[in-house]
């Protein structure tokens, strides 16, 4: 009995072993994140040549001319993840965690606490979310031994994705929310209590949350192959540059009022903007990333401290600014050859008003892989799924939702949002990238039969 035991603990969970075995692909087949993307840009292209009627030139044309339209977007989510970065590394940032760490006295209680505080922060802004997730993960692992530290990172990245699928500021959500959305003439406005908190969505949301907490628990590798966090985290947390007020300059480089001023002027338009739009209203990309450039004015008092780590951070933008216009590229070519067309036609025409969820989400899970912008794949797929639905009487919100989840899901697969976590503890994508795939294989099994059987019962 004792030797069992003794076996079971050496080998790990059945659930650590079959995750293994992703890991192992992702350490011997996965390449960086760049090459990743270099790749499906050649696929695309030949692709498109082979499977519609463009031209080498045009797929040239086609990719060039998507280059250059991301390039505004490509600074908005680099602006974006520094700036959240910034906000999550600050003392004020760090004190609570460490408060949070310290109520933790087991792993399993850890892991709870680690994912229910992703979907918390995912809520409030996904490359917050993104970045401080990765962060307490530290202090957990620091403060409880025996967490896989790989598995927390996997794990509480998937709460930033999970969280888009309920969070309102999810960018298909709020498009049909609006009043000039390019669908508003076949199926008017969708408020977000219709789409993003019905039953439906809800009641799914709810157990692949539960799910994956449950799963990562239930992941136990063995003593031997558990990796802790090793780095020191104040080092890796926050550097700050002290300098002498030893004259005018310095003074003035040191002053807080400066700082508290441009916040004050911050905070006041936030409030204006809330009282003349409301809350989900105003969420827009740029009023999110404005509500994080003014906590930061709060939270870092001098224009040194400020300025110091907004260069510290900068790093963890560099494969988002550098792979997004290529990302751009390919949409570009998907678009424009009608690639993109195909693929969704293809699923919707062996779709019935009770499959079509199911076919939306397997359809977003793939060219989400080759669009890594929810809006810019809604451009492509919306006006297929929301005809399908009209034609074949089927549940819009659902289609909806399957859509988001399917766009969200294969971000686990999809390397690029990751990167600025993975920056943030010092980890390459191949330490984690097997476990992202367990998850969205657990995800893939239990969105699919949820899309087809929980509409049923309600």
């Amino acid at each position: 009995m004792n030797s069992k035991n003794n076996q079971i603990n050496y080998d790990g969970s059945i659930l650590w072993r079959f995750s293994k075995k992703f890991q192992f692909a992702a350490e011997n087949i996965i390449p960086d994140p760049l090459v990743f993307c270099l790749i499906l840009t050649l696929i695309l292209f030949i692709s498109g040549i082979i499977f519609t009627d463009t031209s080498i030139t045009n797929m040239l044309k086609y990719w060039y001319d998507g280059i250059w339209s991301q390039i505004a977007f490509a600074f908005q989510m680099s602006f974006m993840v520094v700036t959240c970065s910034v906000t999550a590394k600050s003392k004020f940032i760090k004190k609570i965690l460490k408060k949070l760490s310290g109520l933790v006295k087991t792993p399993g209680m850890a892991i709870i606490i680690l994912m229910i505080f992703g979907y918390v922060s995912s809520f409030l802004n996904w490359a917050f979310g993104t970045i401080i997730t990765p962060i307490f993960a530290m202090y957990l692992t620091k403060r409880i031994k025996g967490l896989h530290f790989p598995m927390l990172v996997a794990s509480g990245y998937s709460t930033m994705i999970l969280g888009q699928c309920m969070g309102p500021s999810a960018s298909v959500y709020a498009l049909l929310a609006s009043k000039d959305h390019f669908l508003v003439d076949k199926i008017g406005v969708l408020t977000q209590n219709i789409t993003t908190y019905n039953p439906m969505n809800v009641i799914l949301w709810s157990i692949l949350a539960i799910g994956t907490i449950i799963l990562t628990i239930l992941i136990k590798p063995p003593v031997n192959e558990i990796i802790e966090f090793s780095g020191d985290i104040e080092n890796d947390i926050e550097i700050e540059e002290k300098i002498e007020k030893n004259n005018f300059a310095n003074f003035m480089n040191e002053n807080s009022t400066i700082m508290y001023l441009i916040g004050l002027g911050g905070l006041i338009n936030i409030i204006f903007t809330f009282i003349e739009k409301g809350i989900l209203g105003s969420l827009s990309l740029n009023f999110v990333i404005f509500i994080f450039l003014t906590l930061n004015f709060f939270l870092y008092r001098t224009p040194n401290q400020f300025i110091t780590a907004y260069r510290n951070n900068l790093s963890l933008a560099t494969d988002v600014m550098i792979q997004f216009p290529f990302y751009g590229g390919i949409s570009g070519m998907m678009t424009n050859s009608g690639l993109g067309v195909l693929l969704v036609g293809y699923f919707t025409n062996i779709s019935t008003a009770t499959t079509l969820p199911l076919w939306s989400y397997i359809s977003a899970s793939i060219l989400n892989l080759f669009i890594p912008s929810q809006g810019g794949q809604w451009i492509v797929q919306g006006n297929i799924l929301i005809d399908a639905a009209i034609q074949l009487k089927a549940n819009i919100p659902d289609v909806v939702n399957a859509f988001v989840y399917g766009d969200e899901a294969t971000n686990l697969l999809q390397p690029l949002y990751v990167i600025p976590a993975l920056s943030v503890v010092g980890m390459k994508l191949k330490d984690v990238w097997g476990y992202m795939a367990f998850i969205w294989i657990f995800w893939l099994i239990i969105t699919s039969i949820g899309l087809v059987l929980i509409p049923s019962f309600l």
